[in-house]
């Protein structure tokens, strides 16, 4: 009687093990992030915060000293390692390049009557450069139209020093570090709405802040003690319960202006709303160069420049 064939013994070598998966510098930052957070070691020097940003914003008593202090700031652990690992561990289309990795300060003429706020430096951006909106293409489009309007020298923004400067024109951010995600929490930017008060104090002759936005709308509202008066009709009289709320914020929406209250003996300003000029944006067309410049055409008139 003919045997049935047994299974061949079981072998024990183990399968090849699959290629390993590519972990990109922007992946292996935000994994170290985690990591660090979940063991915090006690010899960093961003375990604990320990920067005081009204403070240190509040003491400069001009542009130049707050642009200096800007990039020592420390108040946010998770924003300086993010920004740092970063600027260490650089794509291969930047090896070469030394990052600037910190808090970036504040940009333009500091007799600026225009301000334009954005939401925070890019991680390959300003994070690599060192100023606001420069070496990405976000700052491509917004330089090139500052530039057709009369407000730039140049429409080109690669480096500092590269020669640009701007007429008029002050380029600040709602964040200054670069986020994880282009995502500040609501805590990073609060830290960071010291230092876009304290330029708003020293621009004196201030008349027209461009937001390009929802944060960046938001983050410019909070600046300031009232609600812009258009943020709600008058409650009537004859019903006090309504009286004593709380007047809405003014919402966002592109091309809408708003008057923003500031104190006695300032110039009067006008709030002025503008999709952000991320590619996103721009190359879905929710913002054309028209429709930027169209915005600029109109600070420019509102500023007297």
């Amino acid at each position: 009687m003919a045997k049935k064939p047994t299974a061949p013994p079981a072998s024990d070598e183990k399968a090849p093990p699959k290629p390993a998966r590519k972990v990109t510098p922007g992946a292996l930052a935000k994994a170290r992030i985690v990591a660090e957070a979940a063991s915090p070691s006690p010899s960093s020097d961003t375990a604990a915060p320990g920067f005081d940003t009204y403070a240190a914003a509040t003491a400069c008593d001009s542009l130049t000293a707050l642009e200096a202090l800007i990039p020592t700031c420390s108040a946010c652990p998770r924003l300086r390692s993010y920004c740092q690992v970063v600027a260490s561990e650089k794509t291969k289309r930047f090896a070469s390049e030394e990052f600037w990795g910190r808090p970036v300060p504040g940009f333009g003429d500091p007799d600026a009557r225009i301000l334009i706020v954005g939401l925070a430096p890019a991680a390959l951006g300003a994070n690599r450069t060192g100023r606001l909106f420069t070496g990405d293409r976000s700052g491509d489009f917004l330089y090139a139209a500052l530039h057709r309007v009369g407000l730039a020298s140049q429409a080109e923004s690669s480096a500092r020093g590269d020669g640009l400067t701007l007429r008029g024109v002050y380029i600040s951010a709602a964040g200054r570090c670069a986020p994880p995600d282009n995502r500040p929490t609501p805590e990073e930017l609060t830290s960071c709405r010291a230092f876009l008060l304290r330029e708003l104090a020293l621009l004196k002759n201030l008349r027209v802040v461009i937001v390009l936005g929802a944060i960046a709308h938001e983050a410019l509202l909070l600046s300031f003690p009232t609600p812009a008066p258009e943020a709600e009709p008058p409650a009537s009289t004859s019903t006090p319960s309504k009286a004593a709320k709380r007047p809405k914020a003014v919402k966002f929406a592109h091309g809408a202006t708003f008057p923003l209250p500031r104190e006695p003996g300032l110039q009067a300003l006008t709030l002025m709303d503008c999709y952000h000029v991320s590619q996103q944006n721009t190359f879905t067309g929710l913002l054309t160069p028209a429709m930027l410049d169209q915005v600029l055409q109109q600070a420019r008139t509102l500023a007297q420049l």
